[in-house]
């Protein structure tokens, strides 16, 4: 594969380095650890994004995550680490996890991650079942292999709640019960969708939760920048000026 744009191709010892250094879910010795936040990158990859577009959403992901502001947001926290896992929805009551909990703290660990992102295989989804995808979030912020008193969901789509099993706002009003914000990043790629309307939906149906936001990506070739400044948001808690 070739390099992503802002993202250096990390060499194979390099990312099996890393992996030896991550507490993997289910290590004894990383539920005795904590981190300043659980965050679940939950990711539309329904039939509506062409595999071009698709890549476009994993480079911006991978450069997101290893992008030096949000590496400082991280390091700001008190503990000065996080875990990050990526889901992948669309199908009902299909969503899959892509990129299991992995723990990220500096730069060597960030890039793992960004590269665990850019090579794990598409699953095979279709429609936009965005409750589906919070309820299995869910499932997964509940078998994180560290404790952290700040739990989120980010919810990345370019299209409203579709043929969920569980509509969305009940999903998100049991997640927001349960303690765990609900934050969203809406790709306005359809003309449908522009000017804000398919974030208006997403402020609707999606979110939730203490300082709850949707951030809006004008199209996937503004995916990176908008995922940057979500991220940094949400970890240090306040909007950077660095996107």
């Amino acid at each position: 594969m070739a390099e992503s744009q802002g993202f250096p191709r990390l060499r194979r010892r390099d990312v099996l380095a890393t992996a030896a250094l991550l507490a993997p879910a289910g290590h004894a010795g990383a539920q005795a650890d904590a981190v300043d936040l659980l965050l679940v990158l939950a990711v539309d990859a329904s039939g509506s994004i062409d595999p071009d577009e698709f890549t476009l959403q994993r480079e911006g992901l991978a450069e997101a995550i290893a992008h030096p502001a949000v590496l400082a947001a991280i390091r700001s926290r008190p503990r000065g680490a996080i875990g990050i896992a990526m889901v992948e929805w669309g199908s009902p009551g299909g969503a899959a996890t892509v990129v299991n909990w992995m723990r990220v703290g500096d730069r060597m660990s960030a890039d793992a991650a960004a590269e665990a992102m850019l090579q794990a295989p598409r699953s095979r989804q279709s429609f936009n079942a965005i409750g589906d995808a919070l309820l299995h979030a869910r499932d997964l912020l509940a078998a994180a292999p560290w404790q952290a008193t700040e739990r989120t969901i980010d919810v990345s789509g370019d299209g409203p709640d579709i043929r969920s099993l569980v509509a969305a706002p009940i999903a998100r009003d049991e997640l927001v019960a349960g303690g765990v914000v609900v934050n969203g990043l809406a790709i306005e790629a359809s003309s449908s969708w522009r000017d804000g309307r398919l974030a208006a939906l997403y402020e609707r149906d999606v979110i939730g939760g203490p300082g709850a936001f949707v951030v809006r990506a004008e199209d996937r070739r503004d995916f990176a920048r908008a995922m940057r400044a979500k991220l940094i948001r949400e970890v240090a808690g306040a909007v950077s000026a660095a996107g």
